[in-house]
């Protein structure tokens, strides 16, 4: 726009800046299969956690347009996602075991969705975006096979028609045989029928998805052959209305149980969605900002926690969906949510007549293709020790249940951290014959160490949880040196960080060393590193002369001594 005879550019969210009329095309076909790919998921998805249809609806609307205009990504697709669900569940039934009569589960999950709207923005006010890499890959792929299963065995009911009121992996099997003479068959035939179904499909890699395909043609044999009159459960009525903008009630809830529960979705939902973004940006060609995908995820959770719906996060099928379409834009998520409120407000007598057992048909497809044993076959590969916490984090939610198994999957990562920090590994450092710097002696043959100097390298911080295992190593170093060795220097290039506790073992060490005829020293310290011992006195004790800004400078030193 030209006015005065100056350009003025409206301002666009990062998702539609610098459009083109070229992509209009792609974008709106994009919005249309993104809504039809995310409409069978967005009814089926609250099922897992007691929720009614039309939350998953809204999940799949209002958070779309949010994040289109706060969102970074031009390709990323918000919404319901099974994991980020599940942890949803087993939440509400910690909450609603906790609350009067007369809190529905709705509310709570609106509730639930603000903490974890408000929790993206705090973390995004602190660049906490690091968050993302807290549970790391092998961690949420073992919790997400835990979540699978969990998933499976909540399908039980919905494929035999019969009521499982058991919890856990076992329990709802025993019940199940307890029962098994009131299986319907009808149900049962349905639910196994569609589940080989969408196995064809993804197998035969058939071009329309196989939940579009499950719901049309289960919609079609519903109507055909009334199967509710047959015993056979449906959705039922889906209100037809869009969602009043509501802020939901907090008095009377447990606080403290949904602070924690809102913690436990963040965490999970987040680390699973940065996940999705950064693999459809690798293959987009495109980066992801950790940061501001928290404004955008903060965003998306507001709107489902004011618009009727449950916690979101980046949708891996919808995004899949998106890019294989070619969406350019955030404007395929404006289509893809205008599409699903013209199909609430006029196909819901179509929505109602759904059978249950074909949306437990697909919840038990989409757990299936959650558990990747390639996956962990790669990290036995590469790492034992990772493997381990992740057969942990996957035994959490099986064992302890899906909310215990979130505080497993931490607790395993914080102990694959400190096990990491708790011993930093070392090596003795030396000399090739005419050439300049230091070398590792068990990696460089023709290394030799200086006669009279013993250089070691420190490879991690110095912390109060690792002093004990640094200290006696470097006691082990001395011991092992020759009779003629003066100095021992620690090459601190690799030591990120010292604590107060760190000081006072350097201050030991130094000590017992003069009292042996042995000069301690460091050299190339970070500046922080540098200060804290000074402050400490620790600089004194050593002696100023033998801290040295870089190796080489040690080195011209202690041969100036000869």
């Amino acid at each position: 726009m030209v006015s005065g005879g100056r350009a003025f550019h409206l301002p666009l969210p990062a998702g539609l800046s610098g459009y083109q009329l070229a992509w209009l095309s792609r974008d709106f076909s994009a919005g249309l299969a993104v809504a039809a790919v995310g409409l069978p998921s967005a009814i089926a998805y609250p099922a897992i956690a007691g929720l009614p249809p039309e939350t998953g609806i809204y999940a799949s609307i209002a958070p779309l347009i949010a994040y289109a205009f706060f969102g970074p990504s031009r390709n990323l697709i918000v919404g319901p996602d099974a994991a980020t669900t599940t942890v949803l569940a087993a939440t509400l039934a910690a909450v609603m075991a906790n609350v009067p009569a007369g809190v529905n589960a709705t509310e709570v999950a609106e509730v639930l969705a603000l903490g974890v709207g408000v929790l993206c923005l705090v973390a995004w006010a602190f660049r906490l975006g690091v968050l993302a890499n807290f549970l790391s890959r092998p961690i949420l792929t073992g919790f997400f096979i835990g979540i699978s299963f969990s998933i499976l065995v909540g399908q039980i009911g919905r494929f035999t028609g019969v009521r499982i009121e058991s919890e856990g992996l076992l329990r709802p099997l025993l019940e199940l045989i307890g029962k098994a003479g009131s299986i319907h068959g009808p149900t049962l035939a349905l639910a196994g029928g569609m589940f080989l179904l969408l196995q064809i499909v993804r197998i035969t890699r058939f071009p329309v998805p196989g939940p579009i395909l499950v719901v049309l043609l289960s919609v079609v044999l519903s109507a055909l052959f009334d199967f509710e009159g047959r015993g056979i459960a449906i959705v039922g009525d889906i209100p037809s209305g869009l969602p009043a903008l509501t802020l939901p009630r907090i008095a009377d809830l447990p606080l403290q149980t949904l602070a924690l529960g809102a913690a436990a979705i963040f965490l999970v939902s987040y680390g699973a969605g940065i996940i999705t973004a950064r693999s459809f940006a690798a293959r987009a060609g495109t980066s992801v900002d950790p940061n501001r995908e928290l404004i955008g995820f903060g965003a998306a959770n507001f709107s489902a926690g004011l618009f009727g719906a449950f916690p979101v996060t980046a949708s891996d099928s919808r995004t899949a969906v998106n890019l294989s379409v070619g969406g350019r834009s955030q404007l395929v998520s404006l289509v893809a949510a205008a599409t699903l409120i013209a199909t609430l407000l006029f196909l819901g007598p179509a929505l109602r007549i759904i059978p249950i057992p074909a949306l437990g048909a697909i919840l038990a497809s989409t757990a299936l293709g959650m558990i990747d044993l390639g996956a962990m076959r790669q990290v036995w590969r590469v790492s034992k020790v990772e493997f381990v916490f992740a057969v942990i984090a996957m035994w959490g939610p099986i064992g302890l249940g899906v909310l215990n198994g979130v505080v497993i999957a931490i607790g395993a990562t914080l102990v694959y951290l400190l096990r990491k920090q708790m011993f930093p590994r070392d090596a003795l450092l030396g000399r090739i014959p005419g050439h300049d710097g230091f070398y590792k002696l068990h990696h460089t043959p023709e290394a030799r160490p200086v006669p009279g100097l013993a250089v070691c390298l420190v490879q991690g911080s110095l912390l109060f949880f690792n002093i004990d295992y640094v200290g006696q190593r470097l006691r082990s170093i001395a011991d092992g040196l020759p009779p003629d060795t003066r100095w021992l220097l620690v090459d601190a290039s690799a030591i990120a960080q010292i604590d107060s506790s760190a000081t006072e073992m350097l201050r030991e060490v130094s000590l017992e060393l003069r009292d042996r005829g042995i000069r301690f020293g460091l050299a190339e310290l970070h500046s922080d590193a540098r200060e804290l011992l000074r402050r400490a006195g620790v600089i004194d004790v050593i002696g100023a002369g033998m801290i040295f800004e870089i190796l080489e400078d040690a080195y011209q030193a202690f041969e100036a001594e000869r």
